[in-house]
């Protein structure tokens, strides 16, 4: 789940660094702080994936060249999985060759640095791909029709007034604003809002649709969570539904 929030000039996100370099790691690390943004690390591709299971991120900066599992084929796997398919991730690499940046580009990475490169740069480019894949605007709010939710103070509001809701539903919710209008299967929905490492059994997902539903009757925006029958739920404000 995307928890991007627009600050100024600084974006708040979970960037996850996946590097077998420690002084690589250490110098992104200090630069994402700096820009405001939240870093974790990884020291190489099966770290990467269980940090991914405990959190998905909201972009991946990736080294290709790594013992074991390279970079280049971790790419491929989170672009084959439904839980990270449309994850943004920007590959690093000393390669400069054309070839490999056509490798690289078309593993599924949204962009490509070659090293050396300047951190300065780096956290631009983090930044623009994190504008253009999240749907909130610089005040970290997303709003659709009578509903604005704000990712930076956790506030829901309907037609200006807060509306009550529990974290899960919370989350929920900002997930179903960030793809609106797309179906989602019980399990997408919990691999997307609870994550691939919780086990929970599927029914839990109505549960939870049924407490969001409730927060947003007393505003006359619980039909906005549309049941797909035989397949799952989707979010749908009335702007969207031609």
């Amino acid at each position: 789940m995307y928890a991007t929030s627009l600050s100024g000039p600084g974006i708040n996100a979970d960037v996850l660094v996946v590097d077998d370099e420690p002084a690589i790691r250490d110098m992104l690390e200090f630069a994402l702080q700096r820009a405001g943004m939240s870093p974790r690390t990884a020291a190489g591709a099966e770290d990467a994936l269980h940090a991914i299971a405990d959190k998905r991120p909201d972009i991946i900066l990736l080294d290709w060249m790594m013992p074991g599992i390279s970079g280049l084929d971790l790419a491929r796997r989170l672009r084959r999985e439904d839980f990270t398919r449309d994850l943004p991730i920007i590959m690093l690499t000393a390669r400069t060759a054309e070839d490999d940046r056509v490798h690289g580009l078309d593993s599924g990475a949204d962009d490509y640095i070659t090293k050396p490169f300047s951190p300065r740069e780096l956290v631009a480019r983090v930044k623009a791909i994190l504008r253009r894949t999240s749907p909130a605007d610089e005040h970290g709010k997303i709003t659709v029709t009578g509903l604005t939710l704000n990712s930076e103070s956790h506030q829901v509001l309907a037609e200006g007034k807060p509306v009550h809701m529990g974290p899960t539903e919370y989350r929920l919710l900002e997930f179903f604003m960030q793809h609106t209008g797309k179906a989602y299967n019980r399990t997408q929905l919990l691999d997307n809002v609870w994550g691939t490492n919780v086990y929970v059994e599927e029914r839990t997902v109505d549960v939870h649709i049924r407490r969001l539903r409730k927060a947003l009757h007393p505003y006359g925006l619980d039909h906005y969570i549309q049941t797909i029958r035989g397949h799952g739920y989707r979010f749908l404000p009335p702007r969207d539904n031609a």
